[in-house]
């Protein structure tokens, strides 16, 4: 997958570096050329000088055939701008923004831009937003047996409600997260577009149950 990232600081940096390790391929944006320095002279990704808002900047970092988007440059007006670009005026499916005043997050997370506060940043947190699959462990009981994790939903079971998830499987959906906001599951709860799902489920199980949410609900 092609993935562009606007800010070569130190997390666009080590971003890039890690996407390109797990063999993507990688274009940064930077308004200043001398951010480029901090890429590994190894790095075989494009390096692009200009604003991440900015149609034909993002034109030669092949935003076009990107399937993710990362704004984390300095300031959190050009990373929500520069996100929402990617998302509405190009359609890329994967778009996170990291955004430095937390209070602020919850705002962007309504407008529909997964957000990744500085407080609580860490590489594997945005890899997960850029590349969503199998899922991540959130909390684990004292015994080690018993986990909840977030899921990543296959986007056919959009539209499906979230007790057909729960007998697909067997096991119980203990919240989503929707538009920042946590949502206990009713009887009749549908799935909708950009949720996350968090469930509890026996650590031996979790392989199963990525396997199920990944495969999309069954005729």
């Amino acid at each position: 997958m092609h993935v562009v990232i606007m800010g070569c600081g130190r997390v666009g940096s080590t971003l890039a570096h890690s996407l390109e390790d797990l063999g993507h391929t990688v274009a940064v944006i930077d308004q200043d050329p001398g951010a480029f320095r901090r890429l590994s002279p190894h790095f075989a990704g494009r390096r692009v000088t200009g604003t991440g808002f900015d149609r034909d900047t993002l034109a030669e970092a092949g935003i076009a055939e990107a399937g993710a988007f990362a704004a984390v440059s300095s300031g959190d007006n050009s990373n929500i701008i520069a996100a929402r670009v990617a998302r509405e005026n190009f359609g890329v499916e994967n778009v996170c923004a990291r955004i430095y005043d937390s209070r602020r997050a919850e705002i962007y997370q309504r407008l529909g831009i997964p957000t990744v506060a500085t407080v609580r940043w860490t590489a594997d947190q945005m890899l997960r937003r850029l590349l969503p699959a199998g899922s991540s462990e959130m909390w684990r009981d004292p015994s080690g047996h018993i986990t909840m994790i977030e899921v990543h939903v296959d986007p056919s079971w959009m539209g499906h409600r979230v007790a057909k998830l729960e007998e697909a499987t067997g096991i119980r959906v203990a919240y989503l997260t929707r538009l920042g906001e946590g949502v206990l599951p009713a009887v009749d709860t549908v799935l909708q577009d950009g949720d996350l799902v968090q469930v509890l489920t026996t650590r031996a199980d979790v392989a199963r149950v990525e396997e199920v949410f990944a495969k999309g609900p069954s005729a």
